[in-house]
């Protein structure tokens, strides 16, 4: 901002480009407030997720992409199973 005041005071693009990122960026961390630090919002309460790893509802492992055919193939390693459930 400085620069621009000091140095490019009639350069009202670069001025109107300046403030879009500034409130873009504004923008961006509050949202991380609100989701308390974390780029995207949790779809279930972490309690209910646990919850049904421990009934047998949900289960629990890593999800690999291939990051050449990310669209197309991907598989799951469950935790503490060693193999590879594809789907």
């Amino acid at each position: 901002q400085n620069y621009l005041d000091n140095f490019w005071p009639d350069l009202k693009p670069a001025h109107e480009l300046f403030d879009s990122i500034l409130q873009a960026r504004r923008e961006r961390e509050s949202e991380s407030q609100e989701n308390h630090g974390k780029e995207y919002p949790e779809h279930l309460p972490v309690e209910i997720l646990e919850a049904g790893i421990k009934s047998g509802r949900y289960i629990q492992g890593t999800l690999n992409v291939n990051k050449h055919r990310a669209q197309l193939e991907a598989f799951v390693r469950l935790e503490g199973f060693g193999g590879k459930e594809t789907g």
